[in-house]
């Protein structure tokens, strides 16, 4: 059986986590191919109510293998949290693989992200600031450290860390912060050693057996297609790329085996952090928006950004990471909007275009909107689209139309049984 990549067509928060941990229930293996700690899957199940921030989303399915991809950056201290905090709450789990080849977020990572961001002269594009960009930035100039090597004699270890706390040593000189040392990172670092050393393995020989006996594997990413290093709004991205394409990189996946694409549009638009959201709204609508949809940071609390549905920016998202098929999200909550607004084309200047722009452009932009009637009943119950509104299918008619790929999923719910399949 091929695998089946989900991931985010947006900006990210599109509910994923709630359709892997729905999809997993039938899958055997579910890996986490990018990102780290910086975001968080948000699944609302029987078993009750998870925030995953590094854990797959899988990990409630008892027979499901969870895999920790390479491309994945982990902070040791949260993801022992994680499990404790799940093991407490869930009598039985997934397994668990922490692939031996991804990289360890250390503190001095979130020390330097701290440090800088307290520089006035650079730039805030919202960060978690949890130690991300720096993992992968050591990661790129050779100097991280490997979630593997975690399980060598100290003495190799310590070596190993010497060259990362030097090369953190560096930007501490430079902005005037007291410098790290290795026994400092030692010492963080050794209970946590023996707490996940039982899961750490190289992953792919038991992909590689899933694949080949015709199992079922989801990978899953983080974020969405407008945070991705290259094809998001650049610089106001991740440190990473959740595209369906990089998961053969960060989860050990085969090109080839990677033949289905679920792409997770939410039905209206939402943001974290700063940069240009070309459809944003405030004021009540807004506000209604939001606490209908709880549309608060899973990672940080903080309140989303709300904006109409974006055809632009999320045709892009989907044609980038390849999507076969939608699935879109929190349809429910516009039951609360009485007249919605769609953003068709972007104005630039005196020039209109339907394509995303890059961010000099993109910051110019206006939303050219048209406007659909909205629906005042409630939509939760609906388990078939011939149950919802007229109004709501012909909105589902617009998003399936302007994005170019069928749906093949409706979320009416944050709970497992309230979907929709077309």
């Amino acid at each position: 059986m091929p695998a089946t990549a989900i991931v985010g067509t947006q900006w990210g928060d599109e509910g994923k986590g709630r359709m892997v941990d729905l999809l997993a229930a039938e899958a055997d293996a579910v890996v986490r191919f990018q990102g780290g700690a910086n975001a968080g899957h948000t699944i609302i199940n029987d078993l009750g109510k998870f925030v995953f921030h590094l854990l797959p989303s899988g990990m409630l399915s008892p027979h499901t293998v969870n895999i920790i991809g390479t491309g994945v950056v982990v902070d040791p201290k949260r993801l022992a949290e994680e499990l404790d905090k799940l093991k407490r709450s869930v009598a039985e789990t997934g397994r668990l693989i922490v692939s031996d080849r991804a990289h360890v977020v250390l503190p001095i990572h979130r020390q330097i992200e701290e440090a800088l961001d307290r520089s006035p002269k650079m730039l805030k594009y919202g960060s978690t600031k949890r130690g991300i960009a720096q993992a992968y930035q050591f990661k790129a100039a050779k100097v991280g450290l490997q979630v593997g090597e975690l399980l060598a004699p100290e003495a190799e270890l310590r070596d190993r860390l010497e060259a990362a706390v030097e090369f953190a040593n560096i930007f501490f000189r430079g902005l005037g912060q007291a410098e790290s040392t290795v026994d400092e990172t030692l010492e963080y670092l050794r209970p946590l050693i023996e707490r996940l050393a039982p899961y750490i393995a190289n992953p792919v020989p038991a992909i590689r057996r899933l694949l080949a006996e015709g199992k079922q594997v989801l990978v899953e990413g983080q974020l969405g297609t407008l945070r991705d290093l290259d094809w998001g709004i650049y610089p106001y991205t991740t440190s990473s790329n959740p595209i369906a394409g990089f998961a053969t990189v960060g989860a050990g996946v085969p090109p080839a085996a990677i033949e289905k694409v679920l792409g997770i549009v939410k039905a209206y638009s939402t943001c974290v952090g700063d940069g240009p959201f070309v459809t944003e709204i405030s004021g009540e609508q807004a506000d209604r928006i939001r606490q209908v949809g709880k549309e608060y940071g899973a990672a940080t609390g903080r309140p989303r950004r709300i904006g109409w549905f974006d055809a632009v920016a999320t045709r892009h998202g989907a044609m980038i990471q390849g999507a076969t098929s939608l699935c879109v999200t929190l349809l429910d909550v516009l039951s609360c909007v009485e007249t919605l607004r769609v953003c068709t084309r972007y104005r630039v200047g005196d020039d209109e275009t339907d394509e995303f722009p890059v961010f000099h452009a993109l910051k110019r932009a206006e939303p050219v909107l048209e406007d659909m009637p909205g629906w005042s009943v409630p939509i939760t119950e609906a388990r078939r689209l011939e149950q919802l509104p007229r109004e709501a299918r012909d909105y589902l008619d617009f998003i399936e139309a302007s994005v170019g790929v069928p749906i093949s999923h409706v979320s009416v719910g944050p709970s497992r049984e309230q979907i929709i399949y077309v």
